[in-house]
């Protein structure tokens, strides 16, 4: 424990009086939270694609599968580090 407190005062006064901000837990918390609504945006978008019959969306379709499951997992992991923010 005391390890991490000297690391903090270090991290402070390296990055606190030069000018850089230190970010808070809800600044981050809304980080997290924003780049969530983007993903499942984009999952929304994905499983559109999957779903479109037209012969013009079928590399889309082909290209939509992986992308969609790496989003799903993504966006399991934010959750639990929103989740664990709480």
């Amino acid at each position: 424990m005391a390890e991490v407190r000297v690391l903090l005062s270090w991290l402070w006064h390296v990055f606190g009086c030069c000018g850089f901000r230190m970010r808070g837990r809800s600044w981050i918390k809304a980080v997290r939270e924003d780049e969530a609504r983007r993903v499942r945006a984009r999952i929304a978008q994905l499983e559109q694609d999957l779903t479109a019959a037209s012969a013009r969306t079928r590399q889309l379709r082909q290209d939509a599968g992986p992308e969609l499951r790496n989003a799903k997992f993504r966006l399991d992991r934010i959750d639990e580090c929103i989740g664990a923010m709480r």
